[in-house]
């Protein structure tokens, strides 16, 4: 595993099997999400870094991942281009006979057919959290059509839209954290963000620079601290552990429909939290990388049951 700069480029071998599409799929938040653009051999994403906003193009070549970056903070982009695309997930142990040997046949499966996955470390803990506090309790389509509004009026153009035709000209970089904080309260209710999400997000920006400091930590403590704010529980952290910090472990506890996913997957029947956590519990330390695996081997559980009902709160 090498990288090297050339000029405006960094390039990075992974060294064995890897695709971009898995390892990024799990960063954009839906087709609304216009801060990020995957295909299974290039992407694009734009976000915010301490120098400045910046865009980074990802191109594949075999194992080689070639990175362009454009704006103020493209220096910052190309040097954590690399954990981004899962440089630090080491999948040694999980991958060791005494491990696999223990994996439910679907899940030793989906590791064989899906040897390239790689967890990826974005590093950026606003840029997760505000789409995760989005999506609490509600449904996916409701908190990301949400997030495209807010992000299509008040982002920016990415560096280098307009200007160099190899980006996507509708590539966008989300609000600083001054700038969602300045988001007055009827624009997230016209965004259908009912009050408490949208509360909880103006809380968590008001320790926005601490925040940060969070992904220096190990994803467990990170995970941790952020749980000291009012409105961010253990579902929240876990899904923004899991993109921050390539967390390998964390589960989404609280899920509306995990850990059914999940009992359906591994023991046949329907579970609550507490039972899917001692489904996954002997493979602490990989029960995120187990519930990837799932979600990769195909499975679908039953869809018999009660639905979450998607509401439109924009015109009340």
């Amino acid at each position: 595993m090498t990288t090297t700069h050339q000029g405006p480029i960094a390039v990075w071998d992974a060294g064995a099997p890897y695709s971009l599409a898995q390892t990024l799929g799990i960063i954009g938040r839906g087709p609304g999400d216009r801060t990020v653009r995957i295909a299974p051999d290039n992407a694009w994403l734009a976000f915010n870094t301490p120098a400045g906003p910046a865009t980074l193009g990802i191109s594949q070549r075999g194992t080689e991942l070639h990175a362009r970056a454009w704006g103020p903070g493209a220096g910052h982009a190309l040097d954590s281009a690399p954990a981004l695309l899962g440089a630090q997930d080491d999948w040694s142990t999980f991958d060791s006979p005494a491990v696999t040997e223990t994996l439910p046949l679907r899940v030793r499966e989906a590791r064989r057919r899906h040897p390239a996955l790689r967890l990826p470390a974005t590093g950026r803990m606003v840029d997760a959290l505000v789409p995760a506090i989005l999506e609490q309790k509600v449904t996916a389509l409701e908190a990301r059509r949400g997030y495209a509004i807010l992000l299509k009026k008040f982002g920016s153009a990415a560096p280098g839209t307009g200007t160099d035709a190899a980006v996507p000209a509708d590539l966008i970089v989300a609000p600083t954290p001054a700038q969602w904080a300045a988001i007055p309260s009827w624009e997230w209710h016209k965004a259908g963000v009912g009050p408490q999400r949208s509360a909880t997000v103006q809380r968590m920006l008001r320790s926005s620079s601490g925040l940060e400091r969070l992904s220096a930590l190990p994803a467990a403590e990170a995970g941790s601290k952020l749980q000291s704010i009012p409105g961010i529980g253990a579902w929240t952290a876990a899904e923004v552990t899991q993109r921050t910090h390539g967390d390998a472990d964390h589960v989404a506890v609280g899920d509306y429909h995990l850990a059914a996913y999940v009992g359906w997957a591994l023991a046949g029947e329907p579970v609550d939290d507490a039972g899917m956590l001692e489904l996954l519990e002997p493979w602490r330390g990989h029960r995120q990388r187990v519930v990837r695996l799932l979600q990769l081997s195909g499975f679908r559980k039953p869809t018999f049951g009660p639905r979450m009902s998607i509401q439109d709160h924009r015109g009340h």
